[in-house]
């Protein structure tokens, strides 16, 4: 078994390898010095310049020594691509592994799983001797509402999902509607897969109709791939669909909130502000609100979730909403 200090000389050398262009000039000895260190080996000048003469007699590396300042390079025509990855591509794969899975196609995905095997190994290899190793044990995301276990997606579902998506075909499914309560035979046009917190959603038309709707991939029950081209709407983007406020659940349409705050609720939208224009001001009821809001569920969820701190005063219409579902809860809460 290699010693510690062996380890810490091969993973420095690899990550130096890593980092040498393709053609010159190259880098000098000094910013590889700069790089590694940034990657979180701590090393010299000197010991770098020592590596490039050891490494150059092993693999097909160039020095531009014809004028200062010296660079090294992989000789023209040379293959840079090397097994393994960096430091910090271990980390990234890392930190982005658990996202990325239900996005990615099963067949790209079976090529990246050795990297992140790999990635995993690594960080776990190094985290003794390298102090970035261990940076993905000091970071984490977390979402900021209540706590869900994420459901149980079929993968072989999944697959024939992101087959109809990646070769634009049509897609014939059994889908369940929580909402109805009931189970349907679709013929699906797919346009895109977002990921929203823990859950997947399929973007698509249903023929023969042309609104494009959102379906939780883990209540498909059934799918399979059609030969049949899909019908994409005229000028889809999916980036478009996204920032148009469609996955917040509701209408499109954007609304002039106005409210009263209490100073606890007002102190946390100074930190972050519910809109570009929105404006705080302090009146003898309270601290008033304006913004510019999309009118949707999530808005919804922000003002019962602080139930008696937030006040609306308009729309009318969803004053009349809130209030009355306020009503509605403290009723259940009374007869149970």
């Amino acid at each position: 078994m290699p010693s510690a200090a062996s380890r810490t000389t091969l993973t420095r050398q690899w990550e130096l390898l890593k980092l040498l262009p393709a053609k010159g000039p190259g880098l000098t000895a000094a910013q590889l010095t700069v790089q590694l260190s940034s990657a979180g080996y701590t090393t010299s000048k000197r010991t770098v310049e020592r590596d490039l003469i050891e490494l150059s007699r092993l693999f097909p590396l160039q020095c531009n020594d014809k004028s200062m300042p010296f660079g090294w390079y992989w000789q023209p025509g040379k293959s840079a691509e090397l097994p393994g990855i960096t430091l910090s591509e271990a980390l990234t794969l890392q930190l982005l592994e658990k996202s990325l899975r239900p996005l990615i196609p099963a067949y790209m995905l079976s090529t990246l799983e050795p990297r992140f095997n790999l990635a995993h190994g690594k960080l776990e290899a190094m985290a003794a001797e390298n102090e970035s190793a261990r940076w993905i044990e000091k970071v984490a995301s977390v979402q900021p509402e209540i706590t869900q276990l994420p459901p149980e997606l079929d993968h072989a579902i999944l697959e024939q999902v992101q087959q109809a998506l990646l070769h634009d075909q049509q897609l014939s499914c059994h889908y369940y509607s929580a909402h109805r309560d009931q189970h349907s035979e679709l013929t699906l046009n797919p346009l895109g897969l977002v990921q929203r917190g823990q859950v997947t959603y399929l973007i698509a038309t249903a023929s023969p109709y042309h609104d494009i709707r959102q379906y939780v991939l883990h209540r498909f029950e059934q799918a399979s791939l059609l030969e049949t081209p899909s019908a994409k709407p005229e000028g889809f983007k999916l980036r478009d669909y996204i920032e148009g406020g469609a996955m917040q659940f509701g209408s499109s349409e954007k609304i002039r909130l106005r409210a009263t705050l209490n100073e606890g609720v007002a102190r946390l939208l100074r930190e972050t502000p519910l809109s570009d224009d929105m404006e705080l001001s302090y009146s003898p009821n309270g601290i008033e609100l304006t913004a510019t809001v999309g009118d949707s569920w999530e808005l919804r969820w922000w003002i019962l979730s602080h139930a008696e701190s937030v006040i609306v005063h308009e729309p009318v219409s969803l004053r009349r909403e809130i209030k009355g579902r306020l009503i509605a809860a403290t009723a259940a809460y009374e007869n149970n």
